[in-house]
């Protein structure tokens, strides 16, 4: 693909026009802990929901979330067979479970049980994969899958009785959509440029924080590489970040250089904080957020 298409090169040009300005007076060292669904961790930087990486290092999955055990941060999962999301549970991680939309409902309803029963703090649906990019319904490893009505995000909601989150939002329509499901999250993401030419995560979060009105939590996704990423994704409106290419380079050397990973960024991400004045996450303030104009 050229890159004049690529929306992941788009998304970095847009996070790299973004500077901060700095405010030193009254000052202090800041908190990175964060709360979500009940729930408190000690920074606001959680797993993407990545799946299919066996051949990192053995036991990846598993790995991958003592990783995030050890650093005290959410594990988002993906596509995977139900053993491997025990093995992940069995690690004592807080997990959150994200399903593909399959054309079988019954498959649907079959994962989130699972996730469920197997003590995943929330599950939810990864949207976005839908279609195929030549105009037919997308299949994803022989797994034919099919776009949901809203009516169908009910049920899957109804069905889970532990939060439920919508990954793949990048529209306004879209969020204030799965508010109406009952979602209690939602992930602003463009799946690692699933489709050229996709608006920036950081564009259009703004007006989707401003139309859903602290309804839901609101997750960024997509290009997060360091601590000043994160700043940026935080004073421009979300709760908290996923990474996932960041981690999988450290993955090979297993949970403990994982988790050193996810504390190197929340620690660049506290000494942005630092200087910006923010004593916490909800005190980041998005008027430090100045847009490149030379």
């Amino acid at each position: 693909m050229s890159e004049a298409y690529d929306s992941n090169k788009i998304t970095r040009e847009y996070f790299d026009s973004l500077l901060v300005e700095t405010r030193y007076i009254d000052a202090e060292l800041p908190s990175t802990s964060m709360s979500i669904f009940g729930e408190t961790f000690d920074t606001p930087v959680m797993t993407a929901a990545l799946s299919h990486l066996h051949d990192i290092c053995p036991d990846a999955m598993a790995e991958f979330a003592r990783g995030a055990k050890a650093a005290n941060a959410v594990c988002f999962v993906g596509m995977g067979e139900d053993e491997e999301l025990e093995s992940m549970t069995a690690t004592g991680a807080r997990v959150v479970k994200i399903i593909k939309p399959h054309e079988d409902n019954a498959v649907v309803f079959h994962k989130i049980e699972h996730a469920v029963k197997n003590g995943c703090m929330a599950v939810g649906m990864d949207i976005d994969h839908a279609f195929s990019g030549n105009g037919g319904y997308d299949v994803v490893c022989g797994l034919p899958m099919k776009p949901k009505s809203l009516s169908e995000m009910k049920e899957f909601v109804s069905a889970a009785k532990v939060p439920f989150v919508v990954k793949g939002v990048l529209s306004v329509s879209d969020a204030v959509k799965s508010v109406e499901a009952g979602a209690k999250a939602i992930l602003v993401s463009h799946h690692h440029g699933i489709m050229p030419y996709s608006v920036p995560p950081l564009m259009v979060l703004p007006d989707i924080v401003k139309a859903v009105g602290g309804s839901v939590k609101i997750i960024v996704d997509c290009g997060i590489e360091s601590g000043m990423d994160v700043f940026k994704c935080i004073a421009l409106g979300a709760d908290a970040v996923c990474v996932g290419r960041a981690l999988m380079g450290p993955l090979k050397g297993g949970s403990a250089e994982m988790a050193k990973k996810i504390n190197d960024i929340t620690g660049e991400l506290k000494a942005v904080m630092a200087r910006t004045g923010a004593r916490d996450i909800d005190t980041i303030d998005p008027s430090v957020i100045h847009a490149r104009r030379f």
